[in-house]
């Protein structure tokens, strides 16, 4: 569905602008070699997640992990209104760890140095069920390569979704580039892991609604550095 345009979205953002974080403060050419730097934590952990949407995940994650620094990525604006806005609230606390960026995940390797980032999360991202789509989705080789190498060793990798076809299509890409998952379930919500997570919008509704939620994670292997398409570089 598509997102109603919200009303004053410039003005809001610049409100909240002390949860944002633009490209243009960096240097022509240059990436954030240490981007935990940005708040006040130089050589701190860095989270990464990718399509943040709304905000609620990534306000809850900061929050937990406040000795973090915490990069919500999300490419719709007025998704980040509304993201920027909650984490101003004072609802979560203060989140001095916490930057919004208004960017797509084809820029990542613009933006943040290899091995710079300890963990990234994919929760519900775009299946994009065509088939010729199927580069489009984050989860294919080309992506998955990409994050690895802007992973640190022993980084992690973890993904959610409601989507049987992605979460399959999703351990296909996987082992296509080598690697085994360290973490696969098919109902988050009874296993194991469920104690530490923390649910999105998206997932609280799925849940309601009786649909089961995929989760898996990926640990990078010292020294992985796979191959990075040409599209995220040139």
């Amino acid at each position: 569905m598509r997102m109603r345009k919200k009303k004053h979205s410039k003005e809001r953002l610049e409100a909240c602008k002390e949860y944002l974080f633009s490209t243009e403060e960096l240097a022509e050419g240059d990436v954030m070699t240490d981007p935990a730097a940005l708040v006040g934590m130089p050589g701190g952990k860095v989270f990464l997640e990718i399509g943040a949407g709304k905000g609620g995940f990534a306000c809850a994650m900061a929050e937990r992990h406040g000795d973090v620094a915490y990069f919500a990525m999300e490419r719709v604006t007025d998704c980040v209104v509304i993201g920027a806005e909650r984490a101003a609230s004072g609802e979560y606390g203060e989140l001095k760890n916490l930057r919004f960026l208004i960017e797509n995940a084809d820029d990542l390797m613009q933006i943040f140095a290899p091995g710079s980032v300890d963990a990234i999360f994919l929760n519900f991202s775009d299946p994009w069920p065509k088939k010729g789509y199927a580069k489009r989705r984050l989860t294919h080789r080309d992506y998955l390569s990409m994050y690895m190498n802007l992973l640190c060793d022993g980084g992690t990798l973890r993904f959610k979704t409601d989507n049987v076809g992605l979460f399959d299509f999703s351990l296909e890409e996987i082992e296509a580039i080598g690697l085994t998952p360290s973490i696969v379930t098919r109902d988050l919500h009874v296993s194991e892991w469920n104690d530490e997570n923390i649910m999105t919008e998206y997932e609280k509704n799925f849940s309601e609604q009786g649909m089961k939620i995929n989760m898996l994670e990926i640990k990078k292997p010292d020294g992985f550095n796979p191959p990075v398409a040409p599209r995220f570089i040139d």
